[in-house]
């Protein structure tokens, strides 16, 4: 089946922008009747994700967004400590006395608090939401000081029965076949030379196969990522693509 590249579709919601000017798409959860799930595309890796009153941020940093105008946290999800994915700015704007943190070890040292997840730990946040840690490195010799194995994690984060997978900093890896029907929305990292190249990308989502599929973590480097060469790659996968603005 071809690939289907709507922007309205049922578990769809019209695009809205918060005062920050960012987009937002509305998922419906698999569970619950079909409750909201608001995601926000703040910018580069940074995502906002709300449900039934709960916000979970991955890696808010400062660079990309003035948190302090932002809802408070409710839990916040690092992947690793490099400064366009954390820093000390955006966590404190978002902290309130309950506020879960949940990061690698180096994030949970260098704030002396939260949850530190290496690979295949698996926790719940609440009654709904949980996450597990997953692999995520280079594997390019040349690429290998930028993300080693067993720094930063990708995450497979799930609400209320819905699986998102938020690949952090990473090529494609051989791992990523394990989440091959377990995956309902993708967020895979596409940015030189950092982590995926467009063809890394499309052999990922061939491997997850997910229902969704959002390119994140792009531009900002002087090798622009060929979003259209993705598209057009992708077209014959029973997945659908998603670009949101996150540059």
């Amino acid at each position: 089946m071809k690939l289907k590249r709507y922007f309205t579709l049922l578990m769809l919601i019209p695009m809205i922008m918060n005062a920050q000017n960012f987009e937002t798409d509305v998922l419906k959860s698999k569970k619950r009747n079909g409750s909201e799930i608001k995601i926000t595309f703040i910018k580069h890796g940074s995502l906002l994700f709300e449900y039934k009153n709960q916000t979970i941020y991955v890696d808010a940093a400062s660079e990309f967004c003035d948190y302090s105008k932002m809802p408070k946290a409710d839990f916040l999800i690092y992947t690793h400590q490099h400064s366009d994915h954390f820093d000390t700015t955006a966590v404190n704007d978002l902290l309130k006395p309950n506020t879960k943190i949940v990061a690698n070890q180096e994030i949970v040292d260098i704030l002396n608090k939260g949850v530190a997840m290496k690979y295949g730990d698996d926790i719940s946040l609440s009654s709904d939401i949980g996450v597990k840690a997953l692999p995520a490195y280079n594997t390019t010799k040349s690429h290998l000081a930028f993300h080693p194995k067993g720094m930063g994690n990708g995450y497979l984060l799930t609400i209320d029965g819905t699986k998102i997978y938020i690949s952090g900093d990473t090529e494609y890896i051989k791992e990523m076949k394990d989440l091959k029907g377990k995956t309902d929305v993708a967020f895979l990292a596409i940015n030189q030379p950092y982590t995926m190249t467009v063809e890394q990308a499309v052999k990922a989502v061939e491997a997850i196969m997910p229902k969704i599929f959002y390119p994140y973590h792009y531009g900002q480097t002087d090798e622009p990522t060929d979003i259209k060469t993705l598209e057009s790659e992708l077209e014959n996968l029973d997945a659908e693509v998603r670009i949101r603005q996150l540059q």
